[in-house]
C-alpha cells in the first residue's frame, strides 16, 4: 500500500480527495491536515464521511509528513503551497499541488497575476498534470501541478483542433461557467445562498486568474503565443463546468470530419467522453465523476467551430484528476480508484 497524506483537507477539493482516498485500494490515507479544525475527527467535520475515514485532522508538519507519507497533496491556497512544498520536497515527499503556484511556468507571469513566488527554483521542474495531453512527463515526477478546473475543460475542448493547426488560434473565445464551490469553503458575500440562488452573472473580468495558465496550455499545444477572451459565469448549482469555445477554422471542415478527429483523438482516454453528433454536454451528466463530457458544433455560416466541455470542477477539474496523476506517478492503473459513475439525478 502507497502512504499518502491531504494538507489542507478541510475544504471542497479536500474533502473530495478523501472521498476518493477513502476507497482507493492501492493506498492508504495515513494523515490529513487542517489547522482550523485540529483535534478534531474527519467524521466530526464531514458527517458525509462518518465510517469512511477513522482520523483526526492535525496540524501541518512537514517532517512529521514525509516520516509518514510517500505522497502528500497540498490542498490548499496559492501562496501557502510555496511555503511549504520546498520543505516537503527536501523530505523526501512527492507533492501534487492542487493550487496555482506551480502551474505557470513564467515567475514574472505568475506574479504578474497573483504575488511574489517565493519558490521560483520549482517552476522549470513542476509538471502540469493533465494526463490526457501530458501523460509521459508525470510518471517520473517530484510535483505535479494540478490544473485548474477552466483550464482543463478549455485544454480539453481546443486539444484536437490545436495540434492540428485546424483553428486561427487569435480568435479563441471561451464562454464558461461553474458552481459555487468553485469559489471555495470560506464564507464570502458573493457566494451566500441568497446572492447566488436564482442569480447568474458573470465574474473575474477583464483578468480572471485562470487566463495564462489557459494561455500557457493553448500556446504548448498550438506551437505558438496564444492570447483569448475569457469570460467566467457563477452558476447557482454546487457543482460542474460547461466551457463552451469559439475559434475561426482555417479551413472548411465537415461536422463528421470534426467527430472523427476528436474521437480518433480521445479513443485511448477512458475520461473524455466525445458525444455523438446531435448530443451536447450537461453538467448533470457528469457530477461526482471524473469523466469530460465534449460536444461539437459547427457554424457553417461563420465558419467557426463551437466545442463545448463539461466537467465537475471538484473531480476532473480538481480532486478527482490529482488521484489520476497520482496513480501515474506510483505506477498504479491510471484510472484505479476513479472509476465511479456519475450521480444523477
Amino acid at each position: 500500500m502507497q502512504r499518502v497524506a491531504v494538507v489542507g483537507a478541510s475544504g471542497y477539493t479536500g474533502v473530495e480527495l478523501l472521498r476518493l482516498l477513502s476507497r482507493h485500494p492501492a493506498t492508504q490515507l495515513v494523515s490529513v491536515t487542517s489547522r482550523q479544525y485540529a483535534g478534531q475527527s474527519v467524521g466530526e467535520v464531514f458527517p458525509s464521511l462518518q465510517g469512511s475515514l477513522d482520523l483526526v485532522f492535525e496540524d501541518v508538519d512537514p517532517a512529521r509528513l514525509a516520516d509518514r507519507a510517500d505522497l502528500v497533496f497540498t490542498a490548499v491556497p496559492h501562496q501557502a503551497a510555496m511555503e511549504m512544498i520546498p520543505a516537503l520536497l527536501e523530505a523526501g515527499c512527492r507533492v501534487v499541488d492542487l493550487s496555482a503556484d506551480f502551474r505557470i511556468r513564467s515567475q514574472a507571469v505568475y506574479e504578474e497575476w497573483y504575488q511574489a513566488h517565493t519558490a521560483p527554483e520549482l517552476l522549470a521542474e513542476a509538471v502540469y498534470g493533465l494526463p490526457e495531453l501530458f501523460r509521459k512527463e508525470i510518471p517520473a515526477a517530484r510535483l505535479i501541478a494540478n490544473p485548474g478546473c477552466y483550464p482543463t475543460s478549455v485544454a480539453l475542448a481546443l486539444a484536437p483542433l490545436l495540434e492540428g493547426r485546424l483553428i486561427d488560434p487569435a480568435t479563441i473565445i471561451v464562454d464558461s461557467k461553474s458552481g459555487t464551490s468553485g469559489a471555495g469553503r470560506a464564507a464570502k458575500v458573493d457566494s451566500l445562498y441568497c446572492e447566488v440562488n436564482e442569480g447568474f452573472k458573470a465574474y473575474g473580468l477583464p483578468r480572471h486568474r485562470h487566463t495564462p495558465e489557459i494561455e500557457q496550455t493553448l500556446g504548448q499545444l498550438a506551437g505558438r503565443d496564444v492570447t483569448i477572451s475569457f469570460t467566467p459565469h457563477l452558476l447557482p448549482v454546487n457543482r460542474g463546468i460547461l466551457s463552451t469555445c469559439y475559434a475561426s477554422l482555417g479551413a472548411p471542415l465537415t461536422l463528421d470530419a470534426l467527430h472523427s478527429l476528436y474521437r480518433k483523438r480521445y479513443a485511448g482516454e477512458t475520461f473524455v467522453r466525445v458525444l455523438q453528433q446531435g448530443r451536447l454536454p450537461n453538467i448533470s451528466q457528469v457530477r461526482g465523476s471524473n469523466f469530460c463530457d465534449i460536444g461539437l458544433a459547427l457554424d457553417e455560416r461563420t465558419g467557426r467551430v463551437v466545442v463545448l466541455a463539461a466537467i465537475d470542477n471538484l473531480v476532473k477539474g480538481a480532486a478527482g484528476q490529482a488521484v489520476q496523476n497520482m496513480n501515474l506517478m506510483l505506477a498504479l492503473p491510471e484510472t484505479t480508484g476513479l472509476l465511479i459513475p456519475p450521480v444523477f439525478p
